[in-house]
């Protein structure tokens, strides 16, 4: 199979979702990884999520749609108040509130194994959110981004499980360079990478 023929596949298994939001997310997706910095990172990530919250809405996801205000918040509280000696105080109250967010709505929507892996991702980028140091940053929301992409897996959203290749591959790029992705975790990403291609190229039943 060529390229083209690959392309058209994916357009067809994932046309009916196309908008511009979710296009741009799909941008921002990738570009959250290789920002050098935890503030960009933590800006890309807020911008993507915003951008995911409209696709959704525009779908008429509303949970989908709740969630990504929740990463939206989070992040942007670690932007302007994670550090700051005058805004620290309200981190863990605003975290504590989206969390516990979070939690009721995969409890009110849970579906087995892929709210599991749901679940397991929105608790790793949280995590993320709240760390200093760029690596470790890149390191929990690599590990959340395959978590999703367990989720996407089971669901079959073409659309989401691109995003989350685009994400891994940019945080996999930006860690390789900095030398903190051991051999074992890319033949990891390389797998989940052969798995959403197989998807993606999988007729829709």
């Amino acid at each position: 199979m060529t390229g083209s023929d690959l392309v058209v596949s994916w357009l067809s298994l994932a046309g009916g979702h196309f908008d511009a939001f979710g296009m741009l997310g799909l941008c921002l997706g990738f570009v959250t990884g290789t920002m050098p910095h935890r503030r960009g990172i933590l800006v890309a990530s807020a911008a993507c999520s915003g951008c995911f919250g409209l696709h959704f809405l525009h779908l008429g996801a509303l949970t989908g749609t709740a969630m990504c205000a929740v990463s939206v918040v989070q992040s942007l509280t670690s932007v302007f108040c994670l550090g700051s000696a005058k805004r620290s105080g309200v981190v863990a109250p605003i975290y504590a509130a989206t969390s516990l967010a979070a939690a009721s709505l995969t409890l009110a929507t849970w579906n087995g194994p892929a709210s599991g892996f749901a679940a397991l991702g929105a608790l790793l980028a949280t995590c993320a959110r709240l760390q200093i140091e760029a690596g470790t940053m890149r390191r929990l929301f690599l590990a959340a981004s395959l978590c999703w992409a367990g989720h996407n897996l089971i669901v079959g959203s073409v659309f989401a499980l691109t995003c989350d290749v685009l994400t891994i591959s940019g945080l996999v790029i930006a860690l390789m360079r900095a030398g903190g992705v051991p051999s074992a975790l890319v033949a990891t990403v390389r797998s989940w990478a052969w798995k959403g291609s197989a998807l993606r190229i999988a007729p829709p039943r």
